[in-house]
């Protein structure tokens, strides 16, 4: 299987589970208005499961280092599965209620909380459990961008017209959505060998851990996504006769849009062997950083903003660079 040989390759890979993870979401604009999310949410689902096994049996399956992916899979021990099924079933949790809390509290309030709070914890979480890098470096860099994502809410509320009150119950959710999202990738860490070219029997390689995991995503979806189909946060009720009316384009979209995050989560998986877990975690939810780049260039979500909106962007985007700097050079 393939496996990064040297630390700046790790990051490489960590770099690119940001842009990932923070690009997805553009192909559920690209969707349209007209397609909600609840259905939207099922073909992106689809095309993580999907990526996860082109995964394995390509990149998986190849090279005389570590452990074939079927081999693997044949090898595992319930628990670790178990681990990583888990680590779906937690994230796929989590994602939706960030939804709902977006959907309620708008996004200027759901985002910087929940991701936040997921990637201060979780860095946290995933540092105790498998320490490596400078711990100085690396909470000062994780400061920085925590720092960077409030900055960015403060613009975004500033910026928007709206003078509604926040919704408590919104704050609830976005609070639920991180810490539940601080939780998963330790849940998937754990199930994983601790030496990717001498797997111990047993436990997951990278991408037999990111297949389960998979898994554990698509099974949680039937219960979850259909609660929010027949309860949903805006709008009437939904049905699979509804999802079935979606044309070919819109569900490829939606596949698309899985197959982006599956990447980012791979990618930041198998980095993770040089990298360690909490670095590979914390630079790919610098994805916020990406997210919020598209929102002010492609998007124009902050047109026509004041000079005092402008300069707060500024000073976000440097923060999460110097952020992001810090969390690379605390590995190194």
């Amino acid at each position: 299987m393939f496996i990064p040989q040297s630390y700046t390759l790790a990051v490489i890979l960590c770099i690119v589970t940001m842009l990932c993870w923070g690009s997805w979401g553009n192909t559920q604009k690209l969707a349209g208005k007209s397609w909600r999310f609840e259905l939207f949410y099922w073909d992106y689902v689809i095309g993580i499961v999907i990526f996860s096994l082109l995964l394995g049996f390509t990149l998986g399956s190849t090279g005389e280092s570590g452990r074939g992916f079927i081999a693997d899979v044949k090898l595992a021990e319930p628990g670790n599965i178990l681990n990583s099924v888990a680590g779906g079933v937690i994230f796929n949790a989590s994602n939706i209620l960030l939804v709902a809390a977006m959907a309620i509290a708008g996004m200027a309030v759901a985002f910087p909380v929940g991701v936040g709070i997921a990637l201060a914890l979780g860095v946290v979480i995933n540092y105790i459990a498998a320490p490596k890098g400078n711990p100085a470096v690396l909470f000062t860099g994780l400061a920085l961008i925590v720092a960077a994502i409030i900055i960015d809410a403060i613009a975004y509320r500033k910026h928007s017209s709206s003078q509604q009150k926040v919704s408590g119950k919104g704050i609830i959710l976005s609070v639920a959505a991180g810490v539940l999202m601080s939780l998963f990738y330790r849940f998937v860490a754990s199930s994983m060998v601790t030496d990717f070219a001498n797997p111990e029997p047993g436990r997951l390689t990278p991408y037999s851990a990111v297949f389960f995991f998979a898994v554990g995503v698509l099974a949680s979806n039937f219960i979850f996504n259909y609660i929010l189909m027949k309860k949903p946060i805006e709008g009437p009720p939904l049905s699979f006769r509804d999802y079935g009316k979606g044309t070919t384009g819109v569900h490829l979209t939606g596949i698309l849009g899985g197959v982006i995050w599956g990447i980012g989560m791979a990618m930041s998986i198998i980095a993770s062997g040089k990298a360690g877990f909490a670095i590979s975690y914390g630079l790919g939810q610098g994805a916020t950083l990406i997210a919020a780049l598209w929102g002010v260039f492609i998007w124009k979500e902050f047109r026509g903003a004041s000079k005092q909106v402008n300069l707060l962007l500024m000073f976000m985007f440097l923060a999460y660079l110097g952020g992001l700097g810090l969390l690379i050079y605390a590995g190194a």
